[in-house]
C-alpha cells in the first residue's frame, strides 16, 4: 500500500473538507461522497496529455511542473493522474471531478475581483506538492481511482454556470496544474460564453504551460506559501524559486493576481519573513497586488501546531503596511477590520466585508467613491 493510499484510507470522512459549508450541486454530483472506492474501481479517462517529450528506452519526461517527472512504461509521476502508456503520456482525470460546489468568490480568496459574486468551483484528485498543511489533503493525496469521481464535460460545466447565472468557475481545492488540460478546455469553453475562469493554485509549473493557459484566464490566486527556499523544501515538498518567478510572469503577462500566505505558527511566521516578503512583493510585483495572510489551522500533518495567534496575523499586516503595500488582508479571521478593502489615498472604506459576504460597495467602477481613486481590480 503507497502512502497516498494509506492516507487516503484513514482519513475518509469527507472528498474535499472546504467544501462541506458550501451549496452543492446534487443534481450532478449527487452530493459529496466518501472518497475511498475500493469496491470496484472507477473509470478513469484517457486524454493524451500536454507538455511531455519521449525519452530513450520507453519512458517519457513530464515537461508541465518543474518535478521534470520521468516515467517508464505504465508508471505515473508524482502527482499520479499522468500515466505513460505505451509512450504516450494520459491524463486520468480529464472530465472527472471529484469535488464540485458553488462558493462566494471571496473564499478562493479573490477581494478584487467581482466582489459580492460566486463562482462554480471545481477539483480532481492529486496535487504535484505535499504540503504538511493541506486542508484538502483527503483529495489532493489521493490518486483519481481513491476519491469518487463524476462525469462533466468542459461544455456541461460551461453550461451549468450559464444556465445558473454563475459567472466565474474557479478551478481550485486541489492543484489545477494536474488537471491543466481539463481546466484549459473548460476555461476556453467559458470565454465563447462569457464565463470567467480563475485559478487558484499553489504556482508550481513551468513557463510554457502557464503561458498558454493565461489567456484563457481572468485571475489567479497564488499560494506562495512563505519565502526561504527550507519552507519549501521541508514542509511542502516543492521549490521556492519556480513560484516566485511564475508570480513575476503572470505580473507580467498582465493576468490579474492576488496573493496568499498562510501564517504557519514557528514555521514561518516571523518579522523578518514578513518584512522580506513585503519588499519582494513591492520590487518585483508592484504596491498594488492583494495580499493575504491566512490564519492556519490543524490540519493533515502539521495538528501539533497551534492555530496561528491574532497578533501574529496583525504584525505581518502592520509590517506590509509600513513597507508600502496598499491592499494587504487578514483571513480566516471573520470580524476583523483588515477583510475590508480600504482606499490607500483618502482611507475611506470601499468594499466592507465579514467572512466571505460583501456588506457595502463604495465604488464609482473601479474608483473609490469619495476621492475618485483608481482600486485596482475586475469590478464591473
Amino acid at each position: 500500500m503507497d502512502r497516498r493510499l494509506f492516507l487516503r484510507c484513514i482519513g475518509c470522512t469527507a472528498a474535499v473538507a472546504a467544501a462541506t459549508q458550501t451549496e452543492l450541486f446534487p443534481e450532478i454530483l449527487g452530493g459529496i461522497q466518501n472518497a475511498c472506492a475500493f469496491d470496484s474501481p472507477p473509470q478513469l479517462a484517457s486524454v493524451e496529455a500536454r507538455y511531455y517529450k519521449k525519452l530513450d528506452e520507453h519512458g517519457i519526461e513530464c515537461e508541465i511542473c518543474p518535478r521534470h517527472c520521468q516515467v517508464t512504461d505504465l508508471e505515473r509521476g508524482f502527482c499520479g493522474t499522468r500515466e505513460n502508456r505505451d509512450d504516450t503520456y494520459y491524463t486520468l482525470v480529464y472530465g472527472l471531478p471529484c469535488a464540485l460546489n458553488i462558493d462566494p468568490i471571496e473564499k478562493k480568496p479573490l477581494f478584487h475581483f467581482y466582489p459580492g459574486t460566486t463562482a462554480l468551483s471545481l477539483a480532481t484528485a492529486g496535487c504535484n506538492v505535499n504540503c504538511k498543511f493541506c486542508q484538502n489533503w483527503e483529495i489532493s493525496q489521493s490518486r483519481p481511482e481513491q476519491t469518487n469521481n463524476f462525469p462533466l464535460d468542459p461544455r456541461d460545466a460551461v453550461n451549468t454556470c450559464v444556465v445558473r447565472k454563475i459567472p466565474t468557475i474557479a478551478y481550485t481545492y486541489s492543484e489545477p496544474v494536474i488537471f491543466y488540460e481539463y481546466m484549459y478546455d473548460i476555461a476556453r469553453h467559458g470565454q465563447k460564453k462569457g464565463i470567467h475562469s480563475v485559478m487558484i493554485t499553489g504556482g508550481y509549473i513551468e513557463e510554457k504551460p502557464l503561458h498558454d493557459l493565461l489567456p484563457q484566464l481572468d485571475a489567479v490566486k497564488v499560494d506562495l506559501k512563505a519565502i526561504r527556499e527550507e519552507y519549501y523544501r521541508t514542509i511542502v515538498h516543492g521549490e521556492l524559486k519556480p513560484v516566485l518567478d511564475r508570480l513575476i510572469q503572470i505580473k507580467k503577462e498582465g493576468t490579474w493576481l492576488e496573493i496568499v500566505y498562510l501564517v504557519v505558527p514557528t514555521l514561518n511566521d516571523s518579522e523578518a519573513e514578513f518584512t522580506e516578503l513585503a519588499r519582494w512583493i513591492k520590487t518585483y510585483l508592484g504596491n498594488d497586488v492583494p495580499t493575504h495572510f491566512s490564519r492556519f489551522y490543524p490540519q493533515y500533518l502539521l495538528k501539533n501546531l497551534p492555530p496561528t495567534p491574532l497578533k501574529t496575523l496583525e504584525t505581518a499586516y502592520q509590517i506590509c503596511q509600513a513597507e508600502g503595500l496598499e491592499y494587504v488582508y487578514l483571513g480566516n479571521v471573520p470580524g476583523h477590520k483588515a477583510e475590508s478593502t480600504y482606499c490607500p489615498k483618502c482611507g475611506a472604506v470601499v468594499i466592507k466585508r465579514r467572512g466571505y459576504r460583501v456588506l457595502q460597495t463604495n465604488l464609482n467602477g473601479n474608483r473609490c467613491s469619495k476621492c475618485n481613486h483608481i482600486i485596482p481590480g475586475i469590478f464591473s
